[in-house]
């Protein structure tokens, strides 16, 4: 059972507030209030008290437990703009934008993620081909050549003048001789 918590007209902007919400994305309710608790920026606060909104709606409303929750999704969304004016030279006005967030946060159980794991680890992988062969072969001599290359390119192309008579100089990197 999903439990789904909002928190509307958050005077945060949704840039701001994301970074945070992706420190706590796939965690585990535990993890996530300490790290939230240890975050040093302001959208932590409000998240970690909806966080915590969450987990207790989810013990009280449908009897699940705090240790078997994990944060499924957390996503921010725009909210309205409170737009103000700021004064300017020469008698003009600019606008400012107070922006506001909307914050959903969705906890679900651990088991559901670990039953979609066991189904996929159930799943025998494909053998390999004779085709998928022939292309690792192909990859490995591609990787063989573009190192060739690699090291072709690294060594210094130093290219002397063909007369070697005193008083000339040698060209180095096919500079122009001084």
């Amino acid at each position: 059972m999903a439990v789904t918590v909002k928190l509307r007209h958050l005077r945060i902007a949704p840039r701001k507030i994301r970074l945070v919400a992706d420190i706590i994305r796939g965690q585990r309710v535990g993890e996530a209030e300490t790290k939230l608790e240890f975050t040093r920026k302001k959208a932590a606060k409000p998240l970690r008290k909806l966080l915590h909104s969450a987990v207790v709606s989810a013990e009280h409303d449908f009897q699940l437990d705090k240790s078997d929750l994990f944060v499924s999704k957390i996503f921010v969304d725009e909210g309205p703009k409170i737009k103000r004016w700021r004064p300017a030279a020469r008698g003009r006005a600019l606008p400012i934008q107070k922006k506001t967030s909307h914050i959903t946060l969705v906890l679900d159980r651990v088991e559901k993620e670990l039953e979609s794991a066991k189904r996929l680890k159930g799943k025998k992988k494909p053998e390999e081909s004779v085709s998928s062969a022939g292309a690792l072969e192909g990859q490995r001599k591609r990787r063989k050549k573009a190192e060739i290359l690699k090291r072709q390119k690294m060594r210094p192309r130093a290219v002397f003048s063909k007369s070697k008579a005193p008083g000339r100089t040698k060209r180095i990197f096919r500079r122009k001789s001084f």
